[in-house]
């Protein structure tokens, strides 16, 4: 059975209630909530992580929609980034909702995006943006043009290939990048192909629901041909387990079965329901700008935090 609180319990982690806390730390949620802030958003309050040993390359990927796909890749990569690590961002997705919560304005006439990225007319360093929220934290903006990006990819030589050769490897270690997040649209086309011939990683968010495991069936078929055909050394490394609501019995049922399908890939940290991750991306933020005391924040400074001290583990 998952405990309800595993996501929050912040006795000893970020956002942790002072050792010696006023009487009036208690007096409310509110001012719980507003003590958490304060420590997150103080300069170190977050704390520092090790970096990994070369830049890890991830593939945030479900062709399921509606799963926290964009909602988990901008978060992670916000927390990393208050954690001290470089995070760039790639935006797959036509919709460009990674990018919009990042705070990239993608409809500016002329911006250089992915599009141009794959069709190799602009060069990595050119298609980078810093988003407001974090000096470390940048974009790989997306834009309409994205959404025929795929009819264009069909003629091109080595179509597959297209991002893995547009990431330069010593523009990555110029910026002082530590992890690229790809998120990918919800679809099994040729974008998604392209970042996970791209990666070396596959970080699949399952959401506590019941259709969660219908399509991850297919999705992980996709993975074993990337793997037999284009890129060898892809994996499923992370699971993340997305929209927990512990007031039923079936997120409890959902996340045992995810649990006993990808054993310890998938995280200790749930990620819960939540209206505030809902509403961060409506004003260009990501949850831990938008109310970095909330649970929602909380929980994905968690995630950012055990994905990166796996890799340090292992």
């Amino acid at each position: 059975m998952v405990n309800q609180d595993t996501s929050v319990s912040r006795e000893t982690t970020v956002g942790s209630t002072p050792s010696n806390p006023s009487p009036e730390f208690h007096d409310t949620p509110i001012a719980a909530a507003a003590a958490r802030a304060s420590q997150v958003l103080t300069p170190g309050g977050a704390g520092e992580l090790p970096r990994p040993q070369s830049t890890r390359v991830l593939t945030v990927a479900n062709q399921k929609g509606g799963v926290g796909k964009t909602t988990t890749a901008v978060n992670l990569a916000a927390g990393l980034a208050l954690h001290g690590l470089g995070v760039l961002v790639i935006d797959l997705d036509p919709q460009g909702n990674a990018s919009t919560a990042l705070g990239i304005d993608h409809r500016v006439p002329g911006i250089a995006s992915v599009y141009e990225l794959l069709l190799g007319e602009v060069r990595l360093a050119d298609a980078i943006q810093n988003s407001p929220a974090n000096d470390r934290l940048l974009c790989v903006p997306a834009t309409l043009d994205l959404a025929g990006a795929e009819i264009e990819l069909v003629s091109l030589v080595a179509r597959e290939n297209r991002l893995r050769n547009a990431l330069d490897e010593q523009t990555l270690k110029d910026l002082g990048i530590d992890y690229v997040l790809i998120d990918c649209p919800p679809s099994l086309g040729l974008l998604t192909v392209n970042a996970m011939v791209a990666a070396k990683e596959v970080l699949i968010p399952i959401q506590c629901e019941y259709y969660a495991l219908e399509g991850v069936g297919q999705l992980l078929r996709n993975i074993e041909l990337v793997q037999a055909h284009l890129n060898p050394g892809l994996h499923v490394s992370t699971v993340v387990l997305t929209m927990y609501d512990g007031r039923t019995k079936l997120a409890d049922q959902v996340a045992e079965e995810v649990r006993r399908h990808f054993g310890d890939k998938v995280l200790t940290t749930i990620i819960p329901r939540s209206v505030k991750v809902s509403e961060a991306p409506g004003y260009g933020m990501t949850i831990i700008e938008y109310d970095p005391g909330s649970r929602g924040a909380m929980s994905y400074l968690d995630a950012a935090r055990e994905l990166a001290m796996r890799a340090v583990q292992q």
